[in-house]
């Protein structure tokens, strides 16, 4: 047997597309492993993941056979296609300034095998997480930014994934606004986390001011990186209640939970290719 793959794809919607797409697997001595599809009626548009594996002579020995035999169709329905070796681990450069909840989080679940990518690098403007990193064995690269030096910084993180060959870069609370041209040279691999508080309680000490208004949830999201400032597609999100009795710090302890996990979600089915742009929304395929 050979595989597992992942075919990943998005089109515009129409008859014959899972047909096409099982039939060429059974044609080839595929098996499928688990399939979902989606159809957007509002856009249009279908999309679709499927995991299998060989399980017969008929089934191409590699990934560049693989994605040979499905040309055709990706050309005949003009598919946005992606397919890829299920066990290669993909690369991921982290970002991060001074806090370390995101980061500590994503460093202890790749170090323990619970996170099937490869974190090949940490890039941060300040020095506050060297020791977690460099304890973890990832390199750390202190690039420092201000107004005057953004765009030699930004394209120093470019370097820095381009060494390690990483597709993707998580701001793990990184606190600096990305340039419109870092965001669109990264679109779709670039994944950042904030407090949902957000349009509200914009700005310093959010958590503060939201004690101050009495909120009763405390959440998270994670979304792809756009030119729209924490507008991009959202990947997940997730709620805590909490109530009159928690305090600032209650409220921050409880939020950087919340950040950290949903943050770890989105990082996984990212690296699973089980999320795929819709517009301004994601399908994320569970």
């Amino acid at each position: 047997m050979t595989g597992p793959y992942v075919l990943t794809f998005s089109c515009a919607d129409a008859v014959g597309i899972v047909a096409a797409v099982t039939g060429l697997l059974a044609d080839k001595d595929g098996f499928i492993l688990d399939s979902q599809q989606y159809a957007d009626l509002d856009t249009g548009r279908f999309f679709m993941r499927v995991e299998f594996r060989g399980a017969g002579p008929r089934f191409p020995e590699r990934l560049v056979g693989v994605q040979a035999a499905f040309a055709p169709i990706v050309k005949r329905f003009r598919m946005d296609a992606r397919i890829s070796d299920r066990g290669a681990k993909p690369r991921f450069v982290i970002a991060v300034s001074q806090g370390s909840h995101c980061l500590n989080d994503l460093l202890h679940r790749w170090a323990t095998g619970n996170l099937a990518i490869d974190i090949v690098g940490v890039v941060s403007n300040h020095e506050a997480q060297r020791r977690l990193s460099e304890w973890h064995g990832v390199p750390f690269h202190y690039l420092p930014v201000d107004d005057a030096n953004r765009a030699e910084q930004e394209q120093a993180i470019l370097d820095v994934m381009a060494r390690g060959g990483a597709e993707y870069l998580v701001l793990a609370r990184y606190m600096q606004i990305l340039s419109g041209e870092l965001s669109a040279r990264l679109a779709g691999r670039c994944i950042n986390i904030h407090h949902s508080f957000l349009p509200g309680f914009k700005g310093a000490k959010p958590y503060h001011r939201a004690h101050e208004r009495g909120v009763k949830l405390i959440g998270a999201t994670a979304h792809f990186v756009t030119g729209d400032l924490d507008e991009g597609p959202i990947i997940e999100q997730a709620v805590e209640r909490v109530d009159h009795r928690d305090g600032v710090d209650d409220l921050i302890r409880i939020g950087r939970d919340v950040e950290a996990q949903v943050l770890a979600k989105a990082v996984r089915w990212v690296a699973e290719q089980r999320v795929l742009i819709d517009g301004r929304k994601t399908v994320v395929f569970r």
